[in-house]
């Protein structure tokens, strides 16, 4: 076995908890961050402890601030929220050293490019490494646990710039094992997050479950009406890649890699998923990641994408449009990575060579 390494990982939620678990059961050294301080605070009195896909007990470091987090540790992943991206990449970029490569679990709204885009003002080089989805699943429970529902049998990666692919691979798989898949750049990997359709779906099916706070099966409640809406989302994503000349995986082999479950109709898998007791259970408030993470950050980049190559994602946009109305907020408005990087003074070429290099400039 290699030597450990120490990895720091923003956040201290379900997937920084089953991210820190898989670093563990690996050999490494995972150190959790909590810009807010709240979400490590159970780990002052009691071990991490994992159960479900991956059982361990186990005492991570803690970080006090961003600085020790970058300063402290080999590579850093960060592991929140999108909504929680722009306030922590601000955090974390003054301390990044040269070569310190960075993981985003998972990339949203061409997070990468933002803080690539830090690192160069600073004359600061380093291999961004943009993930399709997040390596495992799960929630985390009260105190300081967390249960772990999957570990991906396939995640989708690429790093900025282009050049460093090689190396970050070698790095994800030396942490998190044989599981990743290397695609084209960050507009592949931006089209091959299917959460944020598969969340508008099952929580447009199932939002006064979620607003009652009921508990209830999220693979049992794909039925095959919101199996259909699904995979028609799904067709809309192809066909932007489609249009881009990106190769990126279906709906069906996601639930497949994802869930080891053969390849049926969406609905069909999901009941699969529900009888081996993987199904997952679905939010319980209507302040869900579901919406106000994967509305904003994953539904709006798709719809931005769709209409610059033409392939206009039209349930894409009814969905952020009917969330927007349910919920009376603007949730494009709230995307500040892309509201930063200021996409309308852009063309698709510079989005297409950005997504390779990191840097967004303006086709002369």
């Amino acid at each position: 076995m290699s030597a450990p390494m120490r990895i720091g990982i923003a956040g201290a939620g379900s997937i920084a908890f089953g991210t820190a678990a898989l670093l563990h059961e690996q050999g490494h050294d995972p150190m959790l961050w909590s810009p807010s301080g709240a979400g490590t605070a159970a780990l002052e009195t009691a071990p991490l402890s994992a159960s479900g896909a991956i059982e361990a007990e186990f005492t991570p470091a803690i970080a006090n601030s961003a600085k020790q987090l970058a300063e402290d540790t080999d590579a850093l992943v960060i592991a929140l929220p999108a909504y929680g991206h722009k306030t922590v990449m601000d955090a974390l970029a003054p301390h990044i050293r040269e070569g310190q490569q960075v993981i985003i679990s998972s990339h949203a709204s061409l997070g990468a490019v933002y803080l690539t885009q830090l690192l160069a003002a600073r004359g600061v080089r380093a291999p961004i490494t943009a993930w399709g989805t997040t390596v495992v699943t799960g929630r985390r429970q009260d105190g300081a646990a967390v249960q772990i529902n999957t570990v991906r049998a396939r995640v989708d990666m690429c790093s900025v710039p282009k050049a460093d692919t090689d190396a970050a691979l070698n790095l994800c798989r030396k942490l998190f094992g044989d599981r990743f898949q290397t695609r084209d750049g960050l507009l592949a990997i931006s089209l091959s997050n299917l959460n944020p359709q598969n969340h508008l779906g099952i929580a447009l099916g199932n939002i006064t479950r979620m607003e009652r706070g009921e508990t209830w099966s999220q693979g049992q409640n794909v039925t095959p009406k919101i199996g259909r809406l699904l995979e028609q989302l799904d067709l809309e994503r192809l066909a932007i890649a489609k249009a881009l000349g990106l190769d990126v995986k279906t709906i069906f082999e996601h639930f497949h890699l994802s869930f080891h479950v053969p390849v049926a109709s969406i609905s069909e898998m999901n009941q699969q998923m529900h009888a081996q007791g993987n199904g997952g259970t679905g939010p319980a408030t209507a302040n869900s990641r579901y919406v106000t993470e994967d509305v904003p950050y994953g539904l709006q980049l798709t719809a931005v994408l769709g209409r610059l190559t033409g392939q206009p994602a039209t349930l894409h946009e009814a969905g952020i449009k009917i969330f927007s109305a349910m919920y009376g907020r603007d949730f494009p408005a709230e995307n500040e990575i892309l509201n930063a990087l200021e996409l309308d003074r852009f063309s698709l070429d510079d989005l297409q060579q950005a997504a390779r290099t990191g840097l967004l400039q303006p086709t002369p």
